[in-house]
């Protein structure tokens, strides 16, 4: 199992700019402070992927052996968990998936207290 959790540390950690941190106790993997992935079923073979339901929807259809909701309303927000025996190539696109989810929804936040900010100086 610890070569499992290796890999997918070792993925995530790849992604530009993604540190490990850790919360509740479990390892974690951010982008600018924001979790997109974490460790926290770690132990049952397992990693957490923050994505849309959208994103859920799509890894469930093609992969329903390898993806699974998260438990209760984690899961219905999107929150997905992947088997980390899963191919390489399907760890290291799920977690790109979810770190870039988490990054779009940054930028979009920067977008709008910019565009606030600038009409706030306009008035």
């Amino acid at each position: 199992m610890a070569s499992n959790t290796s890999l997918f540390r070792k993925l995530a950690l790849a992604l530009p700019e993604a540190v490990e941190s850790a919360h509740m106790g479990s390892p974690d993997f951010r982008i600018h402070d924001r979790i997109f992935a974490t460790l926290a079923y770690g132990e049952k073979g397992l990693g957490t992927l923050k994505l849309t339901p959208e994103q859920q929807a799509g890894v469930l259809a093609d992969a329903p052996e390898l993806f699974t909701p998260a438990p209760g309303g984690w899961g219905r927000m999107g929150m997905t968990l992947v088997r980390l025996d899963a191919p390489e190539a399907v760890l290291a696109g799920a977690l790109s998936t979810a770190f870039h989810h988490v990054l779009s929804k940054q930028t979009a936040k920067k977008r709008v207290s910019t565009t606030k900010a600038s009409r706030s100086r306009l008035q």
